[in-house]
């Protein structure tokens, strides 16, 4: 961690503190500095302030340099990100079905995170190298919304929504069969299937507490079309959920979907995100 003292002058009076270290350092983003601010990495005149403090003449600004942990050994990727909301603390990606959102088997340089790199995201390292900026994620066949953030700070305050369940996640799927009743609640907890790894089970002996919530939107003649609400955020839980209950998504082979209507992966979307933002 490197030390640094700034004086300022009448070039960059009056301006937000997070700004004013923009000019001061053009070395990082205003983001970088807010993050910097809000863990108490900078003092002015030896006291901790906000980002938005406005700086007078001879404020001494002092500034812990926290080193960014490199990405250095992930590889951008060329691709087109669809972003459906931005700002400087984070986006909101639609991503497509078929794309992996970080590294791991079998996918190491062709991956969401591998994109945003791509395109010059400043991202959150608190997961990672391989998974930076990434709060949440979907699974690879899943098309939908995903939250990215950019900063350390930000990212903290979204994971403790996702963990309180005061940020929503919501989903449309259809579903093979007619759901007779217009919303359910299923509770079931989920674990490692026992026979095949790939998949996920109810375990509600070893597994863990998983809850969705589901809205019949339209009823076809073989098919449901619903709404899904996430409790909590289990691998593959809405998967799980369904089938457990006589209802697999379509197009999802792995848990007993049919393929007739669709096969080319499960129909399923994210199709929206509710959670307090925080600036």
């Amino acid at each position: 961690m490197e030390n640094k003292t700034f004086i300022v002058d009448e070039k960059i009076k009056g301006l937000r503190l997070d700004k004013a270290l923009t000019l001061l350092c053009s070395l990082n983003s205003r983001v970088y500095y807010a993050n910097l601010i809000k863990n108490k990495e900078v003092l002015v005149n030896d006291k901790v302030v906000s980002p938005s403090y406005k700086v007078e003449i001879n404020d001494k600004i002092a500034v812990n340099f926290v080193q960014k942990e490199s990405n250095t050994d992930l590889l951008p990727y060329e691709f087109k990100l669809d972003i459906v909301y931005e700002d400087d603390y984070l986006l909101v990606i639609n991503k497509p079905k078929g794309l992996v959102v970080h590294p791991g088997d079998g996918h190491h340089n062709d991956t969401l995170v591998n994109a945003l790199i791509y395109a010059n995201k400043e991202l959150s390292t608190i997961n990672g190298v391989e998974r930076i900026g990434i709060v949440h994620r979907i699974d690879k066949d899943t098309s939908g919304l995903l939250l990215i953030c950019k900063d350390n700070f930000t990212h903290k305050e979204i994971a403790k929504q996702l963990e309180d369940h005061s940020m929503h996640r919501e989903y449309i799927a259809l579903v093979d069969g007619i759901l007779r009743t217009d919303t359910g609640k299923i509770i079931g907890k989920i674990g490692r299937d026992k026979t095949n790894r790939l998949k996920m089970a109810i375990d509600n002996q070893n597994g863990k507490e998983a809850i969705t919530h589901f809205e019949v939107l339209k009823r076809f003649l073989h098919y449901t079309l619903i709404k899904c609400v996430l409790e909590t955020g289990r691998t593959h839980q809405i998967r799980v959920h369904m089938s457990s209950i006589g209802y697999p998504i379509v197009g999802d082979k792995l848990y007993g979907g049919s393929t007739n209507l669709y096969n080319e992966g499960k129909l399923l979307h994210a199709y929206k995100l509710t959670f307090f933002h925080t600036i």
